[in-house]
Formats: structure tokens, sequence, C-alpha cells
């Protein structure tokens, strides 16, 4: 496992109930690099601010002025404290829905321009947030978590969930199909895609990570991805795959800095515009 820099020395607080469920004991990790998702200027601006999000035409069930949780309601909840932020599961709706925003900003940086553009990201926000729900309840034995990065409390200052929410990863728990020997490995398995439910099959697999505008350069990637490795492991899985396009330089440096290595396939697959990475613990 790499190491990660951190502004102050991490605090881990992890339990036994709730959340990702029995977890071994976290180490600390050493403060040696960091890595920086943006070459850009840290200066923040007002649009770039997450806290300005879109609301959802179909809203009746969500509290946009809905507080944060506590640390009291997350007591029994895993969570990694680093710097001013903490990485823990998303346990709200409207944390789902910022999440799913933030992904849809991300999914249409650098095309503001493009006629239409807010009504695509609405829409696709809302598909997002609907498929975040129905994944997190659970899909052919498969275990989801909607990780999320929130800025932490300071003083007596309480912030929404808008305005907390500043980066977000997806982690399942997944079973290869019959015959692969890793995800999305062009196979003929059996019919029905038989899933190979024997125990080193089961695997993790990291998506949608994004950090918003105006917190990068601040190590949020880097945290979110060792509270998702980690989690991983102590949901005794023993290897994390991810997809990165092959354009995306900061992400393969990223993935690559946090240990994650190339996996080698056969030349009989197809050419992807993706690299295949993983990490074994």
């Amino acid at each position: 496992m790499s190491t990660i820099l951190v502004q102050r020395p991490p605090v881990l607080k992890f339990h036994h109930d709730g959340g990702f469920r029995n977890h071994r004991k976290f180490s600390r990790i050493s403060a040696t690099w960091t890595m920086r998702m943006d070459s850009k200027s840290s200066r923040t601006t007002k649009k770039e601010d997450l806290s300005i999000v879109s609301i959802p035409q179909r809203s009746n069930d969500l509290r946009f002025d809905r507080l944060q949780p506590s640390d009291r309601e997350l007591l029994h909840h895993d969570r990694f404290e680093f710097g001013k932020f903490v990485a823990r599961e998303a346990l709200l709706d409207e944390e789902y829905w910022t999440a799913a925003w933030l992904r849809a900003e991300s999914h249409w940086e650098g095309r503001t321009n493009e006629r239409y553009v807010d009504n695509f990201k609405r829409k696709f926000a809302e598909q997002e947030f609907n498929a975040i729900k129905r994944r997190c309840r659970g899909l052919n034995g498969q275990r989801h978590y909607c990780i999320v990065a929130v800025k932490k409390d300071e003083g007596n200052v309480k912030r929404t969930v808008l305005k907390s929410v500043v980066g977000t990863l997806d982690l399942s728990i997944r079973y290869l199909l019959q015959g692969e020997n890793f995800p999305g490995e062009r196979v003929n398995p059996p019919l029905f895609g038989c899933i190979n439910r024997r125990g080193p099959n089961r695997y993790g697999y990291i998506a949608n990570l994004c950090v918003a505008k105006s917190a990068r350069r601040q190590g949020i990637a880097s945290n979110m991805l060792y509270f998702a490795v980690e989690s991983a492991k102590s949901n005794d899985v023993e290897l994390v795959y991810v997809h990165v396009h092959r354009n995306n330089i900061a992400g393969q440096q990223l993935y690559k800095k946090m240990g994650f290595k190339m996996v080698e396939m056969e030349s009989s697959q197809p050419v992807e515009e993706t690299d295949l990475l993983c990490i074994k613990m």
C-alpha cells in the first residue's frame, strides 16, 4: 500500500456495528506524498462551489436545508478523518443527490458552452440519483456503497448536506462470472452467466471518482480511495479493480501511486479506451 500526504496526522474512527461491518482495525498511514487532481489554481469562485446544486424536479422527499449528520449520529459508522474532511459512506438521500449532481458536474466539465447543458446535467443527475439508490439496495448478491467526502463542521457552524459534500466514489463488492479471470474479460460463460461465489472470485470495484472543483488539490481523491480500499479489505476482499480512461493522465497517476497496477490481458481481448488496474491487499 502506498502512503499518502495529508495536512496533519489522520484520525481513523472505525466501529463494528453499522456502516461497513466487521472491519479489521485499520492502521495509520505515514505522510510522504500527495496527489494533485487539478493543475489549475485552487482559487475558487462562486460558480465552482458545489453548494450551488440544481434541485431535482421531483423533490418532495428531499430536504435541502437538512444539516449533515452529527458526530453522535455517526458514532456507529466507519469514517476516515483527514485534514478538514471526513470520508464515509453516504447515509441520506440528500447526500445521494449531492453526489449525483457532483458526478453530473464532472461529466459535463469543460462543456459549459454547449446548448442545453444545464438540462442535460439535471437529467444526468436525476438518473444517477435513482441508480445510486437502486445499487445501494443490493443487486444479485452484490454490495454497493456510495462513499462521500464531507467538510467537517467548524466550531458551532453547522453545514447543510449540500454545502458539505465535496467528493464521491462508488465501491461495489462483486463476484467474477464463471470463467472470468478479471472483471469484463471476454469469455463464453455457461448459460445465464453463472456467478462463481467462491471466496477467491470475490472482488471490489471502484467507479465514479470525482471531486468538486472548489475542493481539489487537498488530497480528497487519494484519501477517499484509501478509505474505499480499506473498506473492501474489511469485507474480506483481496483484489480491488478500477477502469481508467487512457486520456485521464491525472487519474492514471493517482491510482498507480496508490499501488494499483495494470492488469495484463491476453492479446485476444478487444482493444478498449480504458485500462483495467488492480491492487492486491
